[in-house]
């Protein structure tokens, strides 16, 4: 059975206060389509798990600039003055998060961990607030898992039942926040009939999609 939706009726789903995970890399992996009916349809109130908030006017940098988010968990917001700006002016809460230690706690929400022990950051400002384990000579800060109500993804190809592939770097985040989230929306640059993408290929198997658009699928 086909998973297509329309955009504006699937972002339609996603409430105002939702906690979303939005794949990509500097907005590379990012779903641009799925970005631009969020602000069409001024949602408010987001948290927004991702690596970064790129830059104002690409990927996530846009719902910055719409002051669409509320708050966000990343592993760096350098890339982005508008970010930093509403930070420090006590607009938007910022949770700087290790890049690596990201990426574990949305793949142990995916996992159904409870979370992960790290030493990066022990005896940092990240250490504060978290609880420390001594493991066989070694301390380790607890890291919870990170889960989301929805995660956007982004990938190259997708078949109608939602088997989802990656193209290069676009791989980064995005299938790990596929696990994590109660609801998986994923755009497609392609979407083609079932068999044309190789087993080996998919990434994202189709029970993990929930629902699925096209990038030419454009209100209006």
């Amino acid at each position: 059975m086909s998973k297509v939706r329309k955009l504006e009726d699937t972002v339609a789903m996603i409430p105002d206060g939702a906690v979303l995970m939005i794949g990509g890399f500097m907005g590379v992996g990012t779903p641009p389509h799925l970005i631009e009916e969020l602000l069409r349809q001024n949602k408010r109130g987001l948290t927004v798990i991702a690596n970064d908030t790129a830059r104002p006017a690409v990927g996530i940098g846009r719902l910055i600039a719409a002051k669409a988010v509320r708050k966000v968990i990343a592993s760096h917001i350098g890339t982005n003055p508008e970010t930093q700006r509403q930070m420090i002016a006590g607009e938007t809460e910022v949770e700087l998060v290790p890049q690596g230690t990201l990426a574990e706690r949305v793949r142990a929400g995916g996992f159904g961990l409870g979370g992960v022990l790290t030493p990066t950051g022990v005896g940092t400002v990240v250490e504060d607030g978290k609880q420390r384990i001594e493991l066989d000579g070694t301390v380790y800060l607890l890291e919870r898992a990170l889960k989301a109500d929805f995660a956007l993804i982004a990938a190259k190809r997708a078949d109608y039942l939602g088997n989802l592939e990656y193209a290069l770097t676009a791989r980064n985040f995005n299938p790990l926040m596929a696990m994590a989230a109660e609801t998986v929306i994923a755009e497609a640059e392609d979407i083609v009939p079932v068999g044309v993408i190789p087993p080996d290929s998919v990434v994202t198997p189709n029970v993990l999609v929930d629902c699925l658009v096209a990038k030419e699928h454009r209100h209006g």
